[in-house]
């Protein structure tokens, strides 16, 4: 679950959510020769799709035992984030290219875990499932770390704007993403131009602390659904 403060509440919006916007987002960019990629199609399908693990985790929000603080997807259990991505590939398997993208995407996102111990069986597998899918695909891993920008450049876009992150992101040191205000820039354009609506579903959620899981499920399901809007565009020049 992403959880962004939005004044004296907070808005909740699913990973899977999160995903489909990333998608639609992609289906304008025009950039880096990807309107013509043979691959194209399987690429944004990886990129709408790549949170699906999520699906069951998302239907109620996370809760620390401890607080009663709700835990968006940065702060989820170990257990819990490992979990989700042998699941998300799986729903991919049918198209294999797309499912060898979102294990590369797991292993990209969650680098940073490589020296510890307990996470040695996730990269593992991770890594296993991404050479099993590519093999099928019948594509190289150097096809595959090339597209891999896509993913992650829609999955960064949308995450800032989820996130309403202020602080800018970067995509591969080639593209910079800020927010302003509602409007989302990305530098240089990606999108030859084109004004981008954006839009998804959230929960508007009290920022108080729940005594009980229980408590937040049923919060969660009485609360207010609302729509998250803005547009996204690119900049021209070399910086945001």
């Amino acid at each position: 679950m992403i959880i962004r403060p939005h004044g004296s509440t907070r808005l909740l919006i699913t990973q899977p959510d999160h995903a489909a916007l990333a998608g639609r987002i992609m289906e304008s960019w025009a950039a880096d020769n990807f309107p013509a990629s043979p691959r194209r199609p399987d690429i944004l399908r990886a990129i709408a799709e790549h949170d699906k693990g999520w699906l069951d985790v998302d239907a109620a929000p996370l809760v620390d035992p401890a607080t009663g603080n709700l835990l968006d997807f940065i702060h989820a259990p170990d257990d819990e984030r490992q979990a989700v991505w042998p699941r998300g590939v799986e729903r991919l398997a049918q198209t294999p290219y797309a499912a060898a993208l979102v294990a590369q995407h797991a292993l990209e996102i969650y680098a940073r875990y490589r020296p510890e111990a307990l996470w040695q069986p996730f990269f593992a597998g991770m890594e296993a499932a991404r050479e099993r899918h590519l093999r099928r695909a019948s594509l190289s891993l150097d096809e595959l770390q090339r597209d891999y920008l896509f993913v992650r450049a829609g999955d960064l876009i949308s995450l800032t704007f989820c996130n309403g992150w202020r602080a800018e992101q970067t995509i591969d040191g080639r593209y910079r993403v800020r927010l302003e205000g509602d409007e989302l820039l990305v530098a240089p354009d990606p999108f030859a131009g084109r004004i981008i609506p954006l839009e998804i579903a959230a929960v508007e959620m009290p920022t108080a602390a729940c005594s009980t899981a229980a408590e937040t499920e049923e919060t969660f399901q009485r609360a207010r659904r609302v729509r998250l809007r803005g547009t996204l565009r690119g900049n021209a020049g070399s910086g945001a």
